[in-house]
């Protein structure tokens, strides 16, 4: 290990240490500081921030990112970020209330316990770990396959439990490193597997009581189901309605477990969208892309907590939605799943 230096965060006035053979951002996650970020690969730019005083590194980063010009005026890109001094450094990008109520992350060993096609591209995998892992629901963890030299990021579709399990609910990619160790089933029963978690800032704000609008596509089921089964788990009263957008009807799954959950939620709404519905079926349902559905069945959105999961442009057009359907900027939280260099086509965050 390196030398540790102080870094005060402002204009939150906290103070963490960190060692200089890590990053900025996994020493604030070591000490339960969930800063915002995304990729944790300097590839997304949501961690940007100033830095006001003392001496830092970088590690390579994408310039769109962080252009030069940028970085010689005085940003970085915390997930990059060493400090090779005591530092003081200005956040831009934070949300109080979860900033100072992360967990520190954790590892755990864990065992494929099953693999299992939810449909032709979305595989649920389910791993028994040995011990419980603390989290919140909507959080993502690092996984590790037994022997590999790299890691993915995916979401648990379970909230917390007693049980020692975690579930994923993960998109196939044609090249996929991780995806492709689920596809060719290479990835099996009883094969160890690493976990490093919890990360992310895609959990509901215990703040507010007002109605909740969940939209999402593919993969981004996992989360939105995780923070739906903790709803009903805590007895949550709050109205709810989820917006779902799939292809054709044979991409929709875990429909019966939503379906009970209108049953345990006393206002919870499952609205599935297919942009490509074949006419020759007996499809029933709502037709068209999510975010167009969405904007024709609801009338006022003015006064919703709106949480936004899946992959890049669904989520960018359903913020372009909801800003332009009155809904302030702080009350839209969303995960987006980008695709990094490293990852070789696959999706990650």
């Amino acid at each position: 290990m390196g030398q540790k230096h102080s870094v005060r965060l402002q204009p939150v006035g906290i103070d963490i240490e960190v060692d200089e053979d890590e990053s900025v951002l996994h020493g604030a996650f070591r000490q339960g500081i969930m800063l915002m970020h995304g990729c944790k690969e300097g590839q997304c730019s949501a961690c940007k921030s100033f830095l006001l005083d003392g001496e830092i590194d970088m590690d390579s980063y994408s310039t769109f990112a962080l252009p030069d010009f940028e970085k010689d005026e005085g940003w970085v890109l915390l997930c990059r970020t060493h400090a090779y001094s005591d530092i003081e450094v200005e956040l831009f990008n934070y949300d109080e209330e979860i900033l100072r109520s992360g967990i520190p992350i954790q590892t755990r060993e864990g065992t494929v316990e099953s693999v299992e096609n939810l449909t032709h591209d979305i595989c649920k995998l389910v791993v028994k770990i040995d011990e419980p892992l603390e989290y919140r629901a909507g959080q993502y963890v690092d996984l590790t396959p037994a022997g590999a030299d790299f890691h993915r990021s995916f979401s648990m579709a379970n909230p917390p439990s007693d049980d020692g399990r975690l579930e994923f609910m993960i998109k196939m990619y044609p090249g996929g490193r991780f995806s492709g160790l689920l596809e060719t089933k290479a990835l099996k029963p009883g094969d160890a597997i690493g976990i490093e978690g919890p990360y992310g800032l895609f959990t509901l704000r215990s703040s507010s009581d007002r109605p909740i609008l969940f939209l999402g596509g593919g993969a981004g089921m996992s989360a939105i189901a995780a923070l739906l089964a903790s709803m009903a788990k805590d007895d949550s009263k709050r109205p709810a309605v989820f917006y779902y957008g799939a292809r054709t009807e044979a991409d929709l799954f875990h429909r019966e477990e939503l379906e009970a959950l209108t049953q345990a939620l006393p206002d919870f709404k499952f609205v599935p969208a297919l942009s490509e519905s074949d006419p020759a079926t007996a499809w029933n349902g709502e037709t068209g892309f999510v975010t167009d559905v969405c904007d024709r069945l609801e009338a006022d959105l003015t006064e919703v907590d709106a949480y936004v999961c899946g992959p890049p442009p669904m989520v960018d057009a359903a913020i372009a939605l909801l800003e332009r359907r009155g809904v302030p900027e702080e009350r839209i939280h969303f995960d987006k799943f980008t695709i990094t260099a490293e990852a070789e086509g696959e999706g990650s965050r």
